[in-house]
């Protein structure tokens, strides 16, 4: 694929996140499978009541302060085998597994194991540094990636919502390829500030005004690999584009 590629950018943030909607570990490089990056998602919290649910997680929108829980894994090479620890706001730290974290979250809360991620849509999520840019201008705010949750940022050096025009394109970054399947329409969880659990209505406002809620996106594996900081981004020219 790589002689037809041409060079559209550089991987700037990865992220994967082991408890869905608690915070996301921050990486310098990852190995990337069929599923999603290695480790990401595999454990969440369900609500009382809603296990037969379309969507019976638990997640920032209900908790905002599940922004401020820490997942890691003991073994970070060996996600899949590793115990899980979540350090709380309050300084405690648990297996993901102890039944004192789940009550911690909330009343009735039950958690789940995924082999293959707890996935909204599809196994990779993917911003450019300049939509979460370009957003920032439009709302007036200072707004960090981390808010929209990628597992892949990506800095093109140019301007404008770059990543909308990679939508049916195939993706090389660094070792492993994706597919840009769909544009990410957004909920109000990208309202809740990161560092303070605040909420701002202005953000998913302003988005949905500017642009249908539309911003990053969602892709699948392609080819398996590894992906590292600094890596080059290429969009293969003769994708399914």
């Amino acid at each position: 694929m790589s002689g037809d590629a041409y060079e559209v950018g550089r991987v700037a943030g990865l992220w994967r996140y082991p408890v869905k909607s608690m915070a996301g570990e921050a990486l310098a490089d990852v190995e990337v499978s069929w599923h999603g990056l290695a480790g990401d998602r595999r454990w969440a919290f369900v609500r009382e009541g809603m296990v037969r649910s379309d969507f019976p997680w638990l997640t920032i929108r209900e908790r905002a302060q599940m922004w401020h829980y820490l997942p890691s894994f003991a073994e970070p090479e060996r996600p899949d085998h590793s115990p899980t620890l979540v350090a709380t706001p309050g300084g405690d730290r648990f297996d993901v597994a102890d039944p004192a974290l789940a009550a911690e979250l909330g009343e009735g809360v039950t958690l789940i194991k995924q082999g293959r991620g707890a996935f909204d849509a599809m196994p990779l999520s993917l911003i450019s540094a300049q939509s979460v840019t370009g957003l920032a201008a439009l709302t007036g705010l200072d707004l960090g990636p981390e808010r929209f949750r990628p597992n892949l940022l990506i800095d093109t050096g140019g301007d404008g919502f770059p990543e909308d025009e990679w939508v049916g394109a195939v993706l090389e970054i660094g070792g492993f390829a994706m597919r840009v399947d769909q544009r990410d329409q957004r909920c109000v969880m990208i309202n809740i500030d990161p560092a303070s659990a605040v909420r701002d209505a202005t953000v998913l406002r302003t988005l949905a005004r500017s642009r249908d809620a539309f911003i990053g996106v969602y892709g699948s594996t392609v080819t398996p690999g590894r992906v590292a900081l600094g890596d080059p981004v290429r969009i293969v020219a003769a994708g399914d584009r």
